[in-house]
């Protein structure tokens, strides 16, 4: 960290009496049981300091990114316009059958996240994966931000340093009425947000749909199985849906539906606006991240962009027979892979919540081995190994204070396809940082300076 916030930690620590940090630990619980903040049945926050970041941390993650997204803008251009690109990144054959429905106007994504580790004191971020399908937390972002500000020891440190949240549900609401008449859109929509009524983000969902309508749009949550498709128009019972806000995965929605549903006969005939679109998962795939990193696409890209790429992007490749490069020497991939384990990731191309993710430091060698022959077999990826951040946090454990290490990552929101405002901090007490695999949690980020 740098010096600003290493000392701002260190006074924020500093506040904390015993005392104080019952008080606040009991305050936290009971405004996250009122305001429904939980995940499933665990509450999102469990510690009493948010993350904080300085200006310059801001500015940097920030800058760093523009290019980077830009790079990715164009993956998405190349691969929608020329199948034997888009074969790189290995899409199902309904995404293939879809992705023509697209409208070339209007964004493929009006959010989405890139999941990244930064490491502020080397100035060191790096993206392992791009969530360009259906991006969450953005709601339980902005509403823990809140919680925190009603804190005792939040508002004591108010009167040594100056803090800035970056709620972003403002932004996300302005992108999709931006891509709804973009798309064509006539009139003020109205929304269902579409997912599973039995997932354990329908308390995010639920904020959400609260915000849309102190915004002004009528919007109810829908699960995909009580969507209606008639008289021209996608109903849910009575309500007709102009804008879906799509919180469903693509795979689960046909895997359990088909692809001849309501949703999809509704996108084909014009007559619903869907984001992200199907085109967006091509990004979703942790193949996208395997493009941009191969020296053989270098020529897709400027040079802002590649320094860009090879700043933030991790060496990652394709699973596959065959010779690629490394650090600049042409390697067999698989023997390689097989004789340096601790220095790489396998991902499943097309998964979420960290399922089928192995970490080759913590594999034994016999299970790396079966690992890689399942990932020649369904498609995979290999990332190399990137620094993580442990860093302190506290919390109240067994009528003490706790300050104990915690991995942290940064998942910054980008809307429109080009801005990058507000950021998602999630902890863990795992290297493996997902709130969905059941080992973290989220906690508000805040940009600080000191008062003068």
């Amino acid at each position: 960290m740098s010096s600003v916030t290493n000392d701002a930690v260190k006074y924020y620590h500093d506040l904390l009496t015993p005392e104080l940090a019952e008080e606040a630990d009991f305050q936290l619980r009971k405004l996250l049981k009122e305001r429904n903040l939980y995940f499933g049945e665990r509450p999102l926050c469990v510690v009493l300091r948010p993350f904080f970041y300085s200006e310059r941390n801001w500015m940097f993650l920030n800058d760093g990114l523009e290019k980077l997204v830009q790079a990715f803008n164009i993956v998405h251009q190349v691969c929608i316009t020329n199948p034997k690109h888009r074969a790189y990144l290995m899409l199902d054959d309904y995404e293939e059958q879809l992705i023509q429905y697209d409208r070339p106007q209007v964004p493929p994504w009006s959010s989405s996240r890139l999941d990244m580790f930064y490491v502020t004191d080397k100035d060191e971020l790096k993206c392992v994966e791009y969530n360009a399908e259906t991006p969450a937390g953005i709601g339980y972002a902005d509403m823990l931000g809140e919680v925190f500000t009603e804190l005792e020891p939040y508002k004591r440190f108010q009167q040594k340093y100056h803090t800035f949240m970056m709620p972003a549900l403002d932004q996300l609401t302005d992108a999709l009425i931006d891509a709804y008449l973009a798309w064509g859109g006539q009139r003020f929509p109205q929304v269902a947000i579409v997912d599973w009524r039995e997932v354990p983000t329908l308390t995010e969902h639920e904020i959400t749909r609260q915000h849309f309508e102190r915004k002004g749009l009528k919007a109810v949550l829908a699960d995909p199985r009580a969507l209606e498709y008639r008289d021209g128009a996608l109903w849910s019972e009575g309500f007709r849906i102009d804008m879906i806000y799509k919180r469903v995965l693509y795979s689960e929605l046909f895997a359990t539906m088909g692809i001849d549903n309501p949703i999809t006969r509704a996108m084909r005939d014009g007559n619903v606006f869907i984001t992200n679109s199907i085109s967006a998962k091509m990004l979703a795939k942790k193949a996208s991240l395997a493009f941009l990193s191969d020296t053989e696409n270098a020529h897709f890209f400027s040079a802002d962009q590649l320094q860009a790429i090879q700043a933030h992007i991790p060496w990652t490749r394709v699973v596959k027979e065959g010779k690629t490069t490394y650090q600049g020497k042409t390697i067999d991939l698989i023997p390689f892979l097989n004789d340096n384990r601790e220095k790489f990731v396998l991902k499943p191309n097309d998964d979420y919540g960290g399922r089928g993710v192995v970490l080759g430091w913590e594999a034994s060698s016999d299970g790396w081995e079966a690992a890689l022959k399942q990932a020649l077999l369904v498609p995979h990826v290999v990332q190399e190994r990137v620094e993580v951040v442990q860093l302190d946090f506290p919390m109240w454990l067994n009528g003490e204070i706790d300050i104990s290490p915690r991995f942290v990552d940064a998942d910054p929101y980008v809307f429109g396809g080009k801005m990058v405002y507000g950021i998602m901090t999630r902890l863990s007490p795992l290297s493996l940082l997902n709130v969905t695999a059941g080992g973290g949690s989220i906690v508000p980020t805040v940009l600080i300076e000191k008062r003068r």
